[in-house]
């Protein structure tokens, strides 16, 4: 794929996931808005009721006690009204005239036990004139339109009306805590939220003139976010200054509970495309990167292998010369030099067949109890030749007392080489070499240090990974294929070791392997 479509086709995914997300989120605060808006219509609508339903249960129950003083006074036909109320008939007409009558003006004294108010009594006056309340039409044969009982019952409608505007204007003198007690206030609250399946803690405290009063719940605080008011003992005639405050400090907790399983499904969602994407997003690279080492892999190889048969191919022409065949020196030249190229593409095959052998889990790993000294020997032997020809040298510092591992004698072997192959091919100049063993508890400690070009941060967490060899530019300074520690490290895991590096760009490479003791 083109690098500029792709990028494009990951810059357009990548866009449009942060615009699901945004949606997400905007859905989510919104939503919390909206239940926010609704949790507060909710509790204005409560407190309007509680004031409400205070402000009724304390005029009625003070209605019943002052309504025996208004029926003390005759009534025809034992109706309960205060007035006297009598009917004329007008027979020419065939109407029926209702009027209430009595004196202009009466005085009745509710003593202070009665309301238990500050004064020694209260006049309680009855306003009332001579005037006809009402006017009933009768047919012509007798039958009234409007029945008396009904006419009566406005009228006792009118006198609680009377009695509830001067019990009001009465009991506006006492104090709160003799008008309403928290438990009452409590139990009024409790009852409006249940009836709109509000759960959520409480607070509620009753302010006079903005001043707190002992009529409160234990624990109330003001909070502006939290808190809510409403007018306690509204009186249309005299002017109250008592508000009923409640606070409700779970608030947040209880509009997110409403909402709580809607969220939790957009956030795991939401996780699962993000982990989704990420990890198609990884795979991608990955793939791209194994093609791109894959395809280095495979002009390396095709370079590693055309050099050995190109040398073959020569040596074969030379063989076929006549002045070559009788000459028995230049015979066993070019037929040893056939033979080491042969072996050297043997050796690229066989390194590729154990990387691919090791992921089977077909490779053979028998072990045995060997001297990882004597190992070390038997590798530096292979690549001695080249350092010495190259000027460098290989130094051995064993300061372990013990080297006895169970290890594979080949495998092993080729694990140590593969180290020191790498040690020489990335120094520039002379190869230093210093290997040093010690005893740490129960584990061996190898590291092998060389002074070459070393490596930075970024090869040294790839530096294991199959095919990856580290460039310069464009351009590999050093032949190979980037098995050498794939293999590595696969040998040392199905031997329970470990291998760590150190390495500084420009001041070399310590490779450090931890293997198991046996005694």
């Amino acid at each position: 794929m083109n690098k500029k479509l792709f990028g494009i086709l990951i810059a357009l995914m990548t866009l449009s996931l942060l615009g699901i997300i945004s949606v997400q989120v905007y859905w989510i605060v919104n939503a919390y808005q909206t239940k926010e808006e609704q949790f507060t219509l909710n509790v204005r609508q409560v407190l309007v009721s509680v004031a409400k339903e205070i402000q009724l249960k304390e005029i009625d129950h003070w209605y019943t006690l002052s309504s025996a003083l208004v029926d003390s006074v005759d009534k025809p036909d034992n109706v309960r009204l205060s007035e006297l109320i009598y009917t004329i008939h007008d027979e020419d007409n065939t109407e029926t005239y209702i009027f209430q009558d009595g004196v202009l003006e009466e005085n009745y004294k509710l003593t202070s036990d009665f309301l238990d108010a500050t004064t020694d009594s209260i006049e309680f006056k009855r306003l009332t004139n001579n005037k006809i309340v009402t006017k009933q039409f009768s047919t012509v044969d007798g039958s009234q339109t409007q029945s008396i009982d009904e006419v009566f019952d406005r009228l006792r409608d009118y006198e609680r009306k009377q009695i509830e505007d001067v019990l009001s204007n009465t009991l506006s003198k006492m104090p709160i805590h003799q008008r309403v007690t928290a438990e009452e206030i409590d139990q009024v609250i409790k009852d409006e939220l249940d009836a709109l399946s509000i759960r959520t803690p409480y607070d509620f405290a009753v302010f006079d003139n903005n001043f707190a009063t002992n009529v409160r719940s234990d624990g109330f605080y003001m909070d502006a976010e939290k808190t809510y008011k409403v007018p306690l003992f509204v009186n249309k005639t005299m002017n109250t200054n008592y508000e009923l405050y409640v606070n409700f400090p779970e608030k947040g907790k209880e509009v997110l509970g409403s909402m709580i399983g809607m969220i939790i499904l957009t956030i795991v969602f939401t996780a699962v495309i993000l982990l989704a994407y990420g990890s198609a997003l990884s795979q991608i690279f990955r793939q791209r990167q194994l093609a791109q080492i894959k395809t280095d892999f495979v002009n390396n190889m095709t370079h590693e292998l055309k050099t050995p048969i190109s040398t073959i191919n020569l040596a074969l022409d030379a063989l076929n010369n006549p002045k070559v065949r009788n000459n028995e020196q230049f015979m066993e030249k070019y037929l040893n030099m056939v033979r080491e190229e042969n072996k050297r593409m043997l050796a690229q095959v066989e390194n590729v067949l154990r990387i691919s052998r090791l992921e089977k889990n077909e490779l053979d790993l028998p072990k045995e109890r060997l001297e990882l000294h004597d190992l070390i020997q038997d590798a530096i032997s292979h690549v001695e030749l080249i350092v010495e020809d190259r000027g460098g040298y290989i130094q051995t510092h064993f300061g372990a007392l013990q080297s006895g591992v169970l290890v594979n004698d080949t495998h092993m072997t080729n694990v140590i080489v593969n180290i020191l192959d790498n040690a020489v091919k990335y120094s520039e100049g002379a190869p230093k070499i210093d290997i040093y063993t010690e005893n740490l508890k129960n584990y061996l400690i190898v590291k092998i240090r060389d002074q070459g070009i070393g490596m930075d941060k970024h090869a040294l967490n790839k530096i294991f990974d199959k095919f990856y060899r580290e460039p310069s530019g464009d351009i590999h300074n050093v032949k190979g294929h980037g098995l050498g520690l794939a293999y590595v490290q696969r040998i040392l895991d199905e031997h329970d070791a470990t291998i760590q590096v150190e390495s500084e760009k420009g001041k070399g490479s310590t490779f450090i392997l931890k293997l198991h003791l046996i005694s």
